[in-house]
Order: C-alpha cells, then structure tokens, then sequence
C-alpha cells in the first residue's frame, strides 16, 4: 500500500500523515512542489522521532512519480466532492492512494482521468475533511479491506 501527497501545503498535515505510515508500514511518496521544505520544524514535530521509520520518497512532479511507480500501482484518486464512497470501494493490497492539495484537492484532470475516485461520506455543513485525518481513514479502510491488517 501506498500514501501519495499531490503537492502538500501544510508542513503538520505531512508529518501527521508520515506518522500513520510508519505505523502501517505504508509507503510515503511527496510529490513537488511542496508547500514547505521537508526540514521543516513543524513536519518533523509531527512527525515527532519516527521519521526513520518512513519509507519516504520525494518526486520532482508527477510524471517523474508515474514513470517510476505509476505502472506497478493502482492509483485511487481521493475526491471530497464525487466518486465511490469509501466503505463500498474494493481495494487491492497494491494500492497507491492520492491525496491533493488541502487548499484545492487534487486537479480535475487527474480525478477525470481516473477509474478510481473514493470520497469519504460527510455529512452536514462541513465541506470536506483535513487532509491528514481524510488519509487515516481511506488509509485503514483500504488495509482492511485488502486482508492487509489481519495479524497485525
């Protein structure tokens, strides 16, 4: 399983979500530009001492993230606005699972361009969720739902 973060902006939401990897044993990949330097005291605060524990890969765009690991994956889209909710989605143990940005979400070419797109069913006034809580619970859903977290 995979984490990918489209161009993140808010250095504590990529620290918190770098954390649920090292718990999950799930890939980390960042893709550029970032909004924040990787260095950033406030990533690795959230992060706090497990940063050695991520196995974390920085990409210089997203075709450079394609060329390498796009083919060997299934990329599911996440959208806070249309797809497949998110408890009805059949996930693979070979997933990679995108996030956007937390200001815009990803860019509607991606989502339009994909056969995957999840979202996390809301209910209310609120609009979408944060980024990093979003990843914890597609994140679990899909281990869950691959046979990925039976014997941990």
């Amino acid at each position: 399983m995979h984490i990918v973060l489209f161009q993140p902006e808010i250095p504590p939401n990529t620290g918190n979500v770098a954390r649920l990897c090292a718990a999950t044993r799930t890939s980390l990949h960042l893709i550029e530009p970032l909004g924040f330097s990787v260095d950033d005291k406030h990533v690795r605060r959230a992060g706090l001492d497990y940063w050695p524990q991520v196995d974390l890969t920085v990409w210089p765009g997203w075709y450079a993230f394609m060329r390498e690991v796009g083919s060997r994956v299934r990329l599911v889209m996440t959208s806070a606005r249309g797809g497949t909710a998110v408890q009805d989605f059949r996930f693979n143990k070979n997933d990679a699972l995108v996030f956007g940005p937390e200001s815009r979400g990803l860019p509607a070419h991606m989502l339009d361009g994909s056969g995957h797109v999840v979202r996390i069913p809301i209910w209310g006034e609120v609009r979408s969720l944060n980024m990093s809580t979003a990843a914890g619970i597609v994140l679990y859903q899909a281990l869950a739902a691959s046979g990925e977290l039976a014997g941990r």
